[in-house]
């Protein structure tokens, strides 16, 4: 019986608490498009920010997806889109390589010595239109759901359930 209790507590005290809002989504729907904000809370580690100035490359990987919600009934995924922030780091110009793309297509990089725009870039989407509101019923429920890993992965707990990221979503309705 004590297997099983020393089990159960390590299983309970050393489980990461859920926090299942770690990202602030935000959507509006707008000439035909669906735009998304998001910002990641904490996001930008000290471990991160370490490895970052290491010059090791460092990208949060955003997975966006627009979901149509049924009664008493599984969401039904509409669409998916991938957002990738990235940063290099130059340790002989002290400046950072900004790089952003959606679904393969890359943005134009930017270059800054500025730190805290680093941490803008890495942690936060504004208005990003992902969705075309063309297949989208009139007066349905739908949701944004937005999931953020990190890589480098900073964290050294291994749960075979914890992919080591954070979520979040956000509803609307949609009228035409």
């Amino acid at each position: 019986m004590r297997p099983a209790i020393l089990l159960l507590v390590a299983l309970g005290l050393g489980a990461p608490a859920a926090a299942p809002d770690q990202v602030l989504v935000q959507s509006l729907v707008r000439d035909g498009r669906v735009e998304v904000s998001f910002q990641l809370q904490d996001g930008f580690t000290d471990d991160l920010r370490a490895a970052i100035k290491s010059g090791l490359p460092a990208a949060i990987t955003y997975e966006i997806e627009l979901r149509r919600h049924v009664f008493l009934w599984y969401s039904r995924t509409l669409a998916h889109a991938t957002v990738t922030a990235s940063v290099q780091f130059d340790n002989l110009t002290r400046h950072h390589q900004l790089m952003r793309t959606i679904d393969g297509r890359g943005e134009e990089p930017q270059v800054t010595a500025d730190e805290e725009l680093v941490r803008h870039w890495l942690t936060s989407g504004e208005r990003l239109p992902l969705f075309a509101t063309d297949g989208l019923e009139a007066n349905a429920e739908y949701s944004v759901r937005v999931r953020a890993r990190t890589r480098p992965r900073v964290s050294w707990a291994f749960w075979p359930w914890d992919r080591g990221g954070a979520a979040g979503q956000a509803r609307f309705t949609f009228i035409r």
